[in-house]
């Protein structure tokens, strides 16, 4: 629960006629300790506006399951900075395409929860915008999950007869990452994945560490919204890093490694996906 109270508006904008969604979202947020007020259906931007300035409240989430959150969303955005309002957070949620996402950022939205995203992953979302973590943590980037483990082995079609056959975990994508001289394997689990590792070469970091450990976890990589300024901020409290700067891994994700010497042995991988928090 948090000792601060803040002020929620949740709003369903257009003809969209379906609410579970948002309702759910509502009560989470209710149980966590905000404050939450919720429009009902079939509002119109000004009506939405209108109502969040009455009310006082600190963000706006608003939902849209009908493919009119470009023509529905921004104008929130816009009509709070005509009102003098622009403080109010606004955030988003809904069927809605990754190649829209970026758009509606660009237009002011701070950030986009697609189908499936845990109602924790909003409430944690609300809780680093507002500093809500509590004395001592405000300036902590903190993660928001575990993206994936890294399992290093040497055969990745000798392990799928396990993961795919055994625990019935499949493959949806196989990729080469030529400067980490490795060959990844993605296999989703709930909200994270295993992504098994064979190395490309001799010489690469997998062979290494399979050679030095045997093969299983290489590593634990956790998601975060902001890699520049998690890099920086670690820099500055003395961990030592692999990579200073973030770098381009697997599936398109910036990424950097942490070393193990400042983690208690374990490697650590920080990740950013492009789109920004959403249920993979």
């Amino acid at each position: 629960m948090f000792d601060k109270k803040i002020r929620i508006l949740i709003a369903k904008p257009g003809l969209d006629g379906h609410d579970r969604g948002a309702k759910v979202v509502a009560q989470a947020l209710r149980d966590a300790g905000m404050e939450v007020i919720y429009t009902g259906l079939r509002q119109t931007p000004e009506q939405i506006v209108s109502i969040a300035i009455q009310e006082d409240v600190d963000a706006i989430g608003l939902s849209s399951l009908s493919g009119a959150h470009n023509h529905l969303f921004p104008p929130v955005v816009q009509l709070l900075k005509e009102q003098g309002s622009e403080d109010v957070l606004v955030f988003g949620g809904g069927v809605i395409p990754d190649e829209d996402i970026a758009y509606l950022k660009e237009q002011g939205l701070a950030e986009i929860f697609t189908p499936g995203t845990p109602t924790t992953e909003i409430i944690a979302f609300l809780q680093r915008k507002f500093n809500l973590l509590g004395p001592g943590l405000e300036s902590i980037i903190v993660p928001i999950k575990i993206d994936h483990l890294g399992i290093a082995v040497k055969s990745i079609e000798e392990a799928l007869k396990m993961y795919e056959g055994v625990l019935g975990l499949a493959c949806v994508k196989r990729e080469i990452v030529a400067d980490q001289k490795v060959e990844v394997a993605f296999l989703p689990i709930g909200e994270s994945k295993v992504e098994l590792l064979q190395s490309t070469s001799p010489d690469g970091p997998v062979a290494k560490f399979i050679e030095k450990n045997g093969e299983g976890i290489q590593h634990v990589a956790y998601l975060v919204e902001n890699l520049e300024g998690k890099l920086a901020e670690l820099k500055a409290k003395g961990i030592k890093l692999i990579d200073e700067v973030p770098r381009l891994g697997a599936g398109g994700a910036k990424i950097a490694f942490l070393h193990p010497k400042g983690t208690f042995g374990t490697l650590i991988e920080l990740c950013e996906r492009q789109g920004g928090v959403k249920s993979k």
